[in-house]
């Protein structure tokens, strides 16, 4: 897929809330907003993976971003969303309490964010920027990707599922 055709070459995030805390990733990344879909649950996938989805054909892994980040999961409600992301050719749904805006940096660099102790690399922040007054923290898309990549690859199944001919039903003679 190559590169969207925004109108607003200035904004290049999209803005959402898990919690009370403001996130963003790059627009770029961002394939659509959408409504939750049904979820099937993976056995032993990563804590923040709730499962997969069928979206629109697509099998994608989905990232509940209230257990991401250690917060109790709640139901959904009206204002949950779903961002998806393509991430390399991949897509990737995180569950968000809502979508806030789309908008830009306004010309600022986007800061490292403050070292907080371990798990820097768990959290996925990518840096922090300022918006409306408040702290916005850029999510790290690559962090995302790979916390899927067990269950999204198609080289994760053994070669017997994949084989064509297990699918097709079988004909008698």
């Amino acid at each position: 897929m190559g590169p969207r055709h925004r109108h607003d070459p200035l904004k290049n995030l999209v803005g959402f809330c898990v919690g009370d805390v403001n996130y963003a990733v790059p627009i770029l990344c961002v394939k659509e907003v959408s409504n939750p879909l049904d979820v099937v649950a993976l056995p032993h996938a990563p804590a923040a993976v709730c499962g997969v989805s069928d979206y629109r054909g697509d099998v994608v892994p989905v990232i509940d971003m209230r257990l991401r980040f250690n917060l109790e999961r709640q139901p959904n409600t009206r204002r949950t969303k779903w961002v998806i992301l393509d991430l390399d050719a991949r897509l990737v749904a995180l569950v968000v309490d809502r979508v806030s805006e789309v908008f830009g940096t306004s010309g600022t660099e986007v800061r490292p964010s403050p070292g907080l102790g371990g798990g820097e690399d768990v959290r996925g922040i990518a840096g922090v920027t300022s918006y409306n007054g408040e702290l916005v923290f850029v999510l790290d898309t690559n962090k995302l990707r790979d916390l899927t990549d067990s269950i999204a690859m198609p080289s994760s199944l053994p070669a017997t599922v994949l084989r064509p001919s297990l699918l097709a039903p079988k004909m008698s003679t």
